[in-house]
């Protein structure tokens, strides 16, 4: 069974292409270019390094939110583009869970974050046990204000990780590790299929555009 992996929730991007559980080729980058531009070009090159073609994939893994927009947008319209196109099984994982699942450590929590800006982070807090994921606390938004109450009181060490911890280390009070997000990671998170047509992507706030739209449609 030959997967796809694809992770353009935030500016890092990651593709993967495994073979079951083994990884075939894996590209990771944190370039500064528009994930519409670079989404295409990284998945061919992955294919070639991993000596197949895009007929050979029969499922296809994506990162589906939450994180940035138009990073989502194109990653969920690829993936459920080339699962129409190719009849391959589609399964959307959370992209914080997929960040936690990088860090292999079981002595201390494990809180990937985003950074949602005005001292706000999307955010989970995961626990590793043995080869699973324990969810502690759901993804959400959710002040740092907040999220550090929650760690408080749960009492246990926590290590904060994904690119923005270091942009947002001034306002958190544990260790950071500012690590890539890596495709390959989501594959053990997988469950059902998701229904190609009806999977969109899991934002959990809605832009602060569309805030602005439906406030002016309130006040017509």
């Amino acid at each position: 069974m030959n997967y796809l992996l694809i992770d353009t929730s935030n500016q890092p991007l990651s593709v993967a292409i495994m073979d079951n559980n083994t990884i075939l080729a894996e590209i990771n980058n944190d370039k500064k270019v528009n994930h519409s531009v670079q989404l295409m070009p990284a998945i061919i090159s992955a294919l070639e390094q991993a000596n197949l073609t895009k007929q050979d994939i029969d499922s296809i893994v994506v990162a589906e939110g939450p994180g940035s927009y138009t990073g989502l947008r194109i990653g969920v319209t690829v993936a459920k583009t080339l699962a129409y196109a190719l009849n391959a099984s589609l399964y959307g994982v959370s992209s914080l869970a997929a960040l936690a699942a990088t860090v292999q450590r079981q002595d201390r929590l494990i809180v990937p974050v985003f950074d949602a800006r005005r001292e706000a982070v999307y955010a989970g807090v995961y626990q590793h046990n043995n080869e699973n994921l324990e969810t502690i606390m759901s993804d959400q938004y959710i002040t740092i204000e907040d999220l550090l109450s929650f760690l408080h009181a749960d009492g246990r060490p926590y290590l904060f990780v994904g690119a923005d911890t270091e942009k947002l280390a001034h306002l958190l009070d544990s260790d950071c590790l500012p690590n890539l997000p890596q495709a390959h990671a989501m594959k053990p998170l997988i469950s059902k299929p998701v229904n190609i047509h009806e999977f969109v992507p899991n934002y959990l706030k809605i832009s602060e555009a569309e805030r602005n739209w439906l406030a002016k449609q309130n006040n017509n």
